[in-house]
């Protein structure tokens, strides 16, 4: 189950580039974008608690709290994308870390 989840993760990531590249220009980011973006780490985030669920590992308990943490922050820059307002940077910077790290993870235990 862990590689639809990286597969998810890494489109997810794909998206996040582009938006974060908009947000550090200053441009407005396309909601559409944002949308699958968020659609798509969410659903690798599904995937992967019913996999810890079935396989508790340390890495992927880990990685679950890492993306929870990253999908607080995502929420955070979407509610102020709405709000036409960007950033704050830092925010986006955190949010990407903890996603890299999470996917990091997922990734070690799936090549093990």
């Amino acid at each position: 189950m862990l590689i639809p989840a990286l597969v998810l993760f890494a489109l997810a990531a794909v998206l996040g580039i582009t938006l974060a590249v908009a947000i550090f220009k200053k441009k407005e980011t396309s909601k559409p974008v944002a949308l699958t973006h968020g659609a798509c780490a969410a659903a690798g985030l599904i995937i992967l608690i019913l996999s810890v669920v079935n396989h508790p590992q340390t890495l992927l308990i880990t990685a679950v709290v890492l993306l929870v943490i990253a999908a607080i922050g995502g929420a955070v820059l979407f509610a102020n994308d709405l709000r036409k307002k960007t950033g704050p940077v830092v925010l986006v910077v955190i949010h990407a870390l903890a996603a890299i790290t999470a996917v990091v993870l997922v990734l070690l235990v799936a090549i093990q």
